[in-house]
């Protein structure tokens, strides 16, 4: 019969044969990716962590992180075309979060609860002249209003928004809502000068004393084009056309209004005619639906508000009997659209022109050295200065997509530029991290909670400017909120904890995660294999036996 020894001398035995604990090979980290979400906002906001807020109750600390990037979450929360839904991982499962409404949510209770933004703790004795009350202008103010700087913003018109104010109706944005957060900016210390257009910049800085320049002046040049007729009173362009709705006249259209062009200009005017009265409210477009520029949410809300598209049609001419004739148009094997040569008749008392917009940078064309590409600054790409030193464009100013959205990140990145450049040093950068995607997920934690759906008015009842969508209850936009799944970051769901098998993770307490204890780590990726945000990551060992 085989030796059989007493357990307890078992250890000795192990020590007896030369038995070792067994080499680890690889070992866990935690981990922080860049979610989806956060990648995708052009204002760089941290959309992940001001989520996770919401989702806690701590409703004003959410809204202080989100205005660390972007200090217009009530106006954004309307506007914003929403990039970050469409990246956000969650939409692979029951529908995106819907960001943009939970952003809504906390930019009006700020505004309810009058909460202001910190003065800055220095100051730093510089001064920096901004062109341009718009998005950008203002965004890049407020930044630099909190890194001590003193800031001057002259805009040619009497308001200041810019596009925000004069190019994006009330029904959609609210001008006590724009009010407000813009507000919040003069508070801050930001000096606004309305009704001054600037003429020769390199004299102004001079006479102001100012030390660096940012040009955000907005697109306000509507493009035009030839169109045949005797009455040109009745041809008007949409930004002027817009701006002067916007500035409380009520133009007389008539009961039949064409709108040629396919961007969000063209919707909003479309949509705007209605308001006015117009019967009869269609778009002329030369290419296909799927051509037009114009967002799908944007063409639909005009399709429900009675408006009619004319896809492949191109305006020849205007008679004096309201006539206008228009060329039908095919696309070719490039997928271009060309004239076919034949030709279809519209009834329109007016037509309205929305094919696009230009700067006025004129002024700027004045500064040696300075560069152009058609009406558009050119920049560096990476610190948004022009050639001339010390002169700093962006949004509609330089080539980019013109969004407001757009506009405000590049008045938060041109901010950073001036600062390290008033300095005499070179901004940080900022590498970002490897993006969490859907695939990197093992999602076993997440609640069934569908995407909640703001609140719109009957399209029989928009008849006027009143606001068309309706924000979230407090209730909507916390359960929103929670909804996010935490991509790529920690949220202490305890699953690592209870999957080790060695009770090698440590944890440290609510809000400061876990920690590994290699100390009894094998290595064997439990924790790994269930994290459901990608939080953790398996390493090379380095070499020390555990």
């Amino acid at each position: 019969m085989a030796d059989r020894r007493d357990m307890t001398e078992l250890p000795d035995l192990a020590r007896e044969v030369g038995r070792v604990a067994p080499v680890r090979s690889r070992m866990p980290i935690y981990v922080d990716l860049l979610p989806p979400c956060n990648n995708a906002c052009p204002a760089g906001e941290n959309i992940q962590e001001w989520l996770r807020l919401v989702k806690a109750r701590q409703e004003e600390a959410a809204w202080r992180e989100l205005t660390r990037h972007n200090p217009f979450p009530a106006i954004h929360g309307r506007v914003c075309y929403h990039p970050c839904e469409t990246a956000c991982n969650r939409i692979e499962l029951d529908g995106s979060v819907s960001i943009h409404s939970v952003e809504r949510y906390l930019g009006d209770l700020a505004i309810e609860q009058r909460w202001e933004f910190e003065a800055p703790r220095h100051t730093t004795g510089r001064r920096v002249l901004i062109v341009g009350a718009g998005p950008s202008g203002l965004s890049a103010a407020y930044q630099l209003a909190k890194l001590g700087h003193e800031v001057e913003i002259r805009d040619a018109s009497p308001l200041p928004g810019g596009m925000m104010r004069y190019g994006i109706p009330e029904y959609r944005l609210p001008r006590p809502v724009l009010d407000a957060e813009v507000a919040r900016l003069v508070g801050l210390g930001v000096r606004i000068v309305n009704n001054t257009p600037v003429q020769d910049l390199l004299a102004d800085m001079a006479q102001g004393g100012f030390d660096a320049a940012f040009v955000a002046i907005g697109a306000h040049l509507s493009k035009r084009v030839d169109i045949p007729t005797r009455d040109a009173s009745r041809i008007v362009d949409a930004v002027t056309f817009l701006r002067d709705v916007a500035s409380g006249e009520r133009p007389l259209i008539g009961r039949r209004v064409a709108v040629y062009g396919g961007g969000n200009t063209a919707m909003d005017a479309a949509r705007v005619a209605r308001r006015l009265g117009a019967e009869e409210s269609i778009i002329v477009y030369r290419r296909t639906e799927e051509q037009m520029p114009a967002h799908a949410e944007e063409k639909a809300e005009a399709v429900r508000e009675g408006v009619t598209m004319n896809w492949l049609r191109t305006i020849q001419s205007m008679d004096e009997e309201s006539t206008m004739t228009v060329e039908v148009m095919e696309l070719d094997s490039d997928g271009k659209a060309r004239g076919t040569g034949r030709f279809e008749t519209l009834q329109a008392d007016t037509v309205i022109l929305a094919l696009g917009q230009e700067t006025d940078s004129s002024f700027l064309r004045k500064i040696p050295g300075m560069s152009f590409e058609h009406d558009v600054v050119q920049v560096d790409r990476q610190t948004l200065m022009t050639q001339v030193p010390g002169i700093f464009a962006g949004g509609d100013a330089v080539p980019s997509e013109r969004t407001v959205t757009v506009g405000v990140g590049h008045g938060k990145r041109a901010a950073n530029q001036i600062d390290a450049w008033l300095a005499s040093r070179a901004a940080p950068d900022r590498p970002k991290h490897e993006i969490a995607e859907f695939g990197k997920l093992n999602l076993w934690y997440w609640g069934d909670s569908r995407r909640h759906t703001q609140p719109e008015l009957e399209p029989a009842k928009r008849v006027n400017f009143d606001e068309v969508v309706s924000g979230l209850s407090d209730g909507q936009a916390h359960t929103e909120a929670a909804r996010c799944l935490s991509c790529g970051n920690c949220f202490e769901c305890d699953g690592c904890l209870g999957a080790c098998p060695e009770d090698a993770v440590i944890k440290l307490g609510k809000g400061f995660r876990y920690r590994f204890d290699y100390e009894k780590c094998t290595g064997c990726a439990s924790c790994y294999e269930q994290c459901p945000v990608h939080a953790i990551e398996m390493i090379a060992e380095t070499g020390a036996r555990r």
